[in-house]
């Protein structure tokens, strides 16, 4: 039986709440870190909550020691207020911590990145997507394993309008997207958060990648 301490940061929203419970209750994991801005209320047996500025690289420094690094970080332009922000947070972060994790011997890094994340895209949360997916790839883990999820499905503590009508339209449409289509279907926050686990038990070195369609393969 594997006894991994696990660290995740961006376990407040959506699919960090879901990753957080699923990996308290896997027995292949001995200690749950979780790096947080604000005081978390939650007390579990092997869950151990940290209080960091993502900014400060002595923080983080003291805080980044196991053996997987989960990413979930992230936000959207409109809540985080500006482009400069959003970055801030959906790149800056993610590349900030796998630095300093590798540097202190994590060996392996999980990441929730975007169906279409593409470093060269002229829309700028795609591109801004694949330029963190890039850095983390150059950063030279053990293992990377990079989930490219569709629109999310869960309930969430916002309302976000233009994300319902699309998972609205993607789920009324869901059986015609078939092929290289389905991979655009919507898929359950809680399934990308057991596909992560999955992969991490797995510990398979190199880059994995997984789109929408295989992240439900595995996490089903």
């Amino acid at each position: 039986m594997m006894n991994k301490t696990a660290i995740v940061i961006g376990a407040t929203g959506l699919t960090g709440t879901h990753l957080v419970a699923a990996l308290l209750q896997d027995p292949a994991f001995g200690k749950v870190k979780v790096l947080v801005r604000q005081p978390w209320a939650h007390q579990r047996e092997k869950l151990e909550t940290i209080l960091v500025d993502f900014n400060d690289e002595t923080q983080l420094a003291a805080a980044l020691h196991g053996d997987a690094l989960f990413c979930c970080i992230g936000t959207t332009i409109r809540k985080a207020g500006s482009q400069e922000t959003f970055r801030q947070v959906d790149f800056d972060i993610p590349v900030r911590c796998a630095t300093i994790a590798h540097r202190q011997g994590v060996r392996q890094f999980l990441l929730i990145s975007s169906i279409g994340a593409d470093n060269r895209s002229r829309n700028f949360y795609l591109r801004t997507k694949g330029e963190t997916e890039a850095a983390i790839l150059q950063t030279g883990f053990v293992s990377t394993c990079i989930f490219r999820p569709s629109f999310l499905i869960g309930q969430r503590e916002e309302f976000r309008l233009g994300e319902w009508i699309a998972k609205y339209l993607i789920q009324l449409f869901y059986f015609l997207l078939q092929g290289k289509w389905k991979k655009y279907r919507g898929i359950k926050a809680a399934t990308v958060a057991h596909a992560m686990v999955m992969a991490a038990k797995q510990d398979d070195t190199g880059t994995h990648i997984f789109e929408s369609d295989a992240i439900q393969q595995t996490g089903a």
